[in-house]
């Protein structure tokens, strides 16, 4: 087994822990490490380097490759910085170790999600930089803050700003997920989180009563019709086998409220839950659904939303699209068979769809279980340095985009 830095481990994996090691778990991220770490591969890659505090204390670090032609909108290669908060006692190693056993797998919080990535555009660029290309794109290398808690205080403010409008973002890349098959997930567009809470109220009593119009009652009506639904569309997904995860509208009940003491009939309760919206779901309608759910439960039962995504966006994904065309074809050239999907959750390309910038979320690792999240996160050495090898031909391709006729 190489140790780390030792002559033979691969730099790039060297640096790949190096950035492993650095503890930018939510809820309270290291984030002024992350941007130094940032900083110095700017330095080191001859790149430009800007910081942009989209909120006190969260900044978006830019990266940028100039090209040629500064004429020609630029290429965003986006990464978060940030990770989920583990529990340690069920590692087989410390996820901030950045450990590599005898086989070659790296353990880490964020080796799948999303740190392999951000090294994997970086250990690209420095590989094309230093074989001397230059491409008429400009790529722009964007690490930002918070997606793991919704990106509203990263991507959501930063696609606002006058420092987002000037890199002229034509096409962007993001995360994706790992497929366990031989072939690799691309994302072209995701599932509109919805979080939902139900409000149900009643008249109160004593708990040895028969009362009518009771707060759980209803509540009880509103959650199995939304249950009903949920177990419609688990069997949608069941008996279709064209059919991916995200092309259907999922729900979970994941949090219930309510209720003071064994013996006393509650005026109120709540019921939280978090929808993933199908992109084709016409979404006034769902809406209308969920008010008429609500109604037939009984008087006294409302809903509000806690979370609202109303712009689901679709990255074209047919050959006659000269950014689908340079990527899968870079793609074909490789021999990588693409499964085009809709990503299950939501990641920030939903924020760059939104303002126009067509996104792919397209995380190189086949061969790999899906362990985003999970204890025991982790990515073989070599499906690693593979992904670096994926970017450095995926590059040239995106950033040699020719002239659209909206550039002319």
């Amino acid at each position: 087994m190489a140790s780390e830095g030792s002559e033979d481990e691969h730099p790039s994996v060297t640096l790949f822990r190096q950035y492993l090691r650095i503890r930018t778990l939510q809820p309270e991220p290291d984030y002024g490490a992350a941007v130094a770490f940032f900083e110095e591969r700017a330095l080191q890659l001859g790149l430009g380097c800007q910081k942009v505090e989209v909120a006190p204390g969260r900044v978006v670090t830019v990266l940028t490759w100039p090209g040629t032609n500064p004429k020609l909108s630029s290429v965003l290669l986006n990464s978060h910085t940030d990770v989920v908060p583990v529990f340690q006692e069920y590692w087989s190693h410390d996820p901030f170790e950045a450990f590599k056993d005898a086989d070659g797998y790296i353990y880490g919080r964020g080796a799948q999600d999303m740190k392999c990535v951000s090294i994997q555009y970086l250990e690209a660029v420095r590989r094309l930089k230093a074989e001397g290309h230059h491409f008429p794109r400009t790529i722009h290398l964007t690490f930002v803050p918070d997606e793991e808690i919704g990106g509203h205080q990263g991507m959501e403010l930063f696609v606002k700003r006058p420092e987002f409008q000037a890199l002229r973002a034509g096409f962007a890349l993001d995360e994706g997920l790992a497929n366990p098959t031989d072939a690799f997930t691309v994302f072209y567009s995701e599932r509109s989180p919805w979080w939902v809470r139900v409000t149900s109220t009643g008249k109160p009593g004593h708990g040895s009563r028969f009362i009518e119009d009771t707060a759980a009652e209803k509540l009880h009506k509103v959650v199995s019709s939304i249950l009903a639904f949920r177990e419609k569309e688990r069997q949608r997904l069941q008996s279709d086998p064209q059919l991916k995860e995200g092309a259907v509208t999922s729900v979970n009940l994941t949090i219930l409220e309510g209720g003071v003491a064994y013996n006393v009939v509650p005026a109120t309760m709540s019921a939280s839950f978090d929808f993933r919206v199908a992109p084709d779901v016409d979404l006034k309608a769902f809406e209308g659904q969920l008010q008429d759910w609500c109604q037939a439960a009984g008087e006294g039962v409302t809903f509000e939303f806690a979370q609202k995504w109303t712009e689901p966006q679709v990255t074209p994904t047919d050959d006659s699209d000269p950014w689908w065309a340079a990527f899968s074809g870079a793609c074909r050239d490789m021999n990588l068979t693409l499964e085009p999907e809709i990503f299950p959750a939501a990641t920030d390309s939903r924020y760059l769809r939104a303002v126009g910038v067509p996104a792919l979320g397209f995380s190189p690792m086949n061969r790999t279980p899906i362990l985003l999240h999970d204890h025991d996160e982790r990515l073989h050495e070599a499906v690693f340095l593979r992904g670096v090898d994926i970017y450095t031909r995926l590059l040239p391709a995106l950033a040699s985009v020719p002239v659209l006729p909206s550039e002319s």
